[in-house]
């Protein structure tokens, strides 16, 4: 069975390498971008299964990329998970509002957690897209 594809968007390569590291221990394939453009250009190349995605990258601002990636028909229906350290209400809600499956702010999560979350997301996704075609 191939791996499932996760892309990592962050700009903090000792996180981006943290979490790419556990979530090649848990099984997933892993790509990296450290910038937004980067980021949108391997997701709608790549088509990963599932998007890490930071809120303040150098280029342009997660929440921008988000609404990129859900407006475009080819990067829309991926799962998207917010990894930042912003963690104000405001931040949380307009991400959940534009679109991400979760947002989870970096200093209240461990590595592990973050492949667990990973792993559940992609899941439910899957079974969603098997009840559909029942």
């Amino acid at each position: 069975m191939e791996a499932k594809k996760v892309l990592t968007i962050e700009d903090d390569a000792f996180l981006a390498g943290l979490v790419s590291g556990k979530l090649i221990e848990s099984g997933f394939s892993v790509t990296t971008a450290s910038t937004g453009k980067d980021g949108l250009a391997k997701a709608r190349t790549e088509h990963p299964n599932l998007i890490l995605l930071d809120v303040m990258l150098p280029d342009m601002g997660g929440f921008e990329i988000l609404e990129h990636l859900k407006k475009d028909p080819g990067t829309k229906d991926i799962p998207v998970i917010i990894l930042s350290n912003l963690g104000g209400r405001d931040e949380i809600e307009k991400g959940i509002a534009l679109g991400a499956s979760i947002y989870l702010i970096k200093s209240n999560i461990l590595p592990h957690e973050v492949a667990e979350m990973v792993q559940s997301q992609i899941t439910t996704k899957q079974q969603q897209e098997v009840e559909v075609t029942k």
